[in-house]
């Protein structure tokens, strides 16, 4: 049986990886593959997995931690995308806070499964939002433990695309690619859009040529712990009713852009913020990356109706008990303003907890 090859696309909260990863699945569903995705994140009820699903992509997910933490579950994940029919390629989508992921998940899946599986190359999309603050050595918002995750995923990338180039001059794109081969030297640098597509064939080329085994880069778990824990994780589920129909893509826009000012006014950096909003079979969802950018509908549904439910995913640096009150709060506000009914059906909030891989192949 032909191997499924398996593409993982890291790179921290907000870098644009699912837009990225829904490009290069239509990439290679138009060229005759055959592709599912795997998301990944630390809580349940995620965004990104609704989004893919909406545009039609199979699916799978491992809630609950890190693959590195969750590597069966990786592995259960990938066989039963491949029980009917096996996939050409799955593309892998794993947290943003996560690195050493050549240790914990590729190389383990190239030893243990490489019967059924070629493990391809790891590119790391670079978030200018906050690349530009960190590489240079200025506040992001971030404690230096969070930044040294940032930094830990670029050092392990196979190659670095700065994304979102279609929200940079050409002066900024190349000063911040310039950054990224001074801390990185001989690292392969793209630059890159998932939104228009800059970039995307020398991407490809990256993924298809072969990935050779290296050793492990050394790394702190007691920082890289301490870093995650700086990390509110939000996610959260709230219904709304309204006597008329309602805009749902600016209803989902609202919350994005109110939840984002109160989390600033606390003191909170967003890493990312983002609403998927369901109504009349349609899915919209919009964003925040940073405490510098405004929220944007990064996919309209373009529907009214009387009810709607919307998936709520938030992460900032700042205490998780605060932020779960912020949303509250927002939603009470919001409702008022808007003359709905905006119910608040599941939150959980939290800290990651300490990363304790399954495997590390050093």
């Amino acid at each position: 049986m032909p191997k499924t090859r398996i593409v993982m696309i890291g790179g921290f909260l907000g870098a644009g990886k699912t837009t990225a990863i829904a490009r290069l699945a239509r990439h290679y569903t138009d060229t005759g593959l055959s592709v599912a995705v795997v998301t990944n994140d630390q809580a349940f009820g995620l965004v990104d997995t609704g989004s893919l699903q909406s545009q039609g992509f199979e699916v799978g997910e491992v809630p609950g931690a890190c693959f590195c933490c969750k590597f069966d579950d990786l592995v259960d994940t990938l066989a039963a995308l491949g029980a009917e029919r096996q996939p050409d390629i799955i593309l892998t989508e794993p947290v943003g806070s996560c690195t050493d992921l050549v240790a914990t998940v590729i190389e383990p899946l190239r030893s243990l499964h490489g019967d059924r599986y070629e493990v391809g190359r790891l590119a790391v999309l670079c978030k200018p939002e906050h690349g530009e603050k960190i590489l240079s050595d200025r506040s992001a918002g971030f404690s230096p433990k969070a930044a040294y995750i940032f930094l830990k995923q670029l050092e392990e990338a196979d190659a670095v695309v700065i994304n979102k180039v279609d929200t940079l001059d050409a002066d900024q794109a190349q000063r911040l690619a310039e950054r990224v081969r001074s801390r990185f030297p001989g690292k392969p640098v793209l630059l890159g859009s998932g939104k228009r597509g800059d970039g995307f064939d020398e991407l490809v080329e990256q993924l298809a040529s072969p990935r050779s085994s290296r050793p492990a880069m050394d790394i702190d778990y007691d920082v890289y712990a301490e870093g995650e824990a700086e990390l509110a994780w939000l996610n959260a589920t709230a219904e709304a009713t309204a006597p008329a129909p309602m805009d749902v893509d600016r209803l989902a826009l609202a919350v994005v852009s109110a939840l984002a000012e109160a989390a600033e006014a606390d003191g909170f950096e967003p890493a990312h913020i983002k609403v998927l909003g369901f109504a009349g079979g349609q899915t919209c969802v919009a964003n925040l990356v940073s405490s510098d950018t405004a929220a944007v509908l990064s996919l309209p549904s373009g529907e009214s109706a009387t009810t709607a439910r919307l998936v709520i995913n938030a992460r900032v640096a700042g205490d998780p008990d605060r932020l779960a009150y912020v949303l509250a709060t927002v939603l009470s506000r919001l409702a008022d303003e808007l003359q709905i009914h905006l119910d608040l059906a599941s939150s959980q909030h939290f800290r990651p907890g300490r990363p304790v891989p399954t495997h590390r192949y050093a």
